[in-house]
């Protein structure tokens, strides 16, 4: 049998949704068991994400430094977003995402992973893309605002950024697993045998 995660749905007979955001929201099932019982579960609605491990010719990858309000911490990562909109091609919005955030543009799409951040409590799915052919991207700079205001933006040599991941230093996980996977093809295949940017994503269904 081969390893592999199976898609699968156990019966819900009563769900409610207690609280709305702006982007997510909180949703309660109550989820019938193999044994019949039945037991509450609260989670994250999220609409998806993207982010692009962005990968120079001098084999470093550009990272951005971010404070995150909830776990009160300032993090290093790589570019990411929201899907904005349901069935957007994540293609699309990841090279949104570098255009805004770093102001950067590739020549060369891979899919390099998709994820479930925190599969127990929240169904957020991301892809993370490889990115590689960067150069500035033309045009005025994107007006950022809030937290994105005061981000800090650097190129780092991938090795150092693996260092970082292993030794508890760098904790983002789009960055962790993705120079992590990014290490792992180098090491494997080559880049060249990832899946193309357009490769299908059961997890958040889009139009090429």
């Amino acid at each position: 049998m081969p390893l592999k995660d199976t898609p699968e749905e156990w019966p819900v007979n009563e769900t409610g949704t207690p609280f709305r955001g702006a982007k997510t929201s909180v949703r309660t099932d109550r989820v019938v068991m193999p044994d019949g019982t039945v037991a509450t579960r609260d989670y994250q609605v999220h609409p998806g994400s993207v982010a692009v491990v962005a990968l120079d010719a001098r084999d470093r990858v550009l990272v951005l430094r971010q404070y995150r309000h909830p776990v009160r911490h300032r993090l290093w990562e790589i570019p990411a977003g929201l899907l904005d909109v349901p069935g957007e091609n994540p293609l699309h919005a990841a090279q949104r995402e570098l255009y805004e955030e770093a102001h950067v543009k590739a020549e060369d799409w891979r899919v390099l992973t998709d994820v479930y951040t925190t599969p127990g409590g929240c169904d957020e799915a991301v892809r993370i893309f490889l990115a590689r052919g960067l150069s500035e991207a033309e045009g005025e700079r994107f007006e950022v605002s809030d937290e994105e205001a005061d981000m800090e933006l650097a190129r780092v040599p991938l090795a150092e950024l693996v260092r970082g991941a292993l030794a508890g230093d760098l904790h983002n996980t789009c960055l962790v697993v993705g120079v992590l996977s990014l290490t792992a093809a180098l090491a494997g295949e080559g880049v060249q045998a990832l899946r193309p940017a357009d490769a299908p994503w059961p997890a958040r269904p889009f139009e090429a």
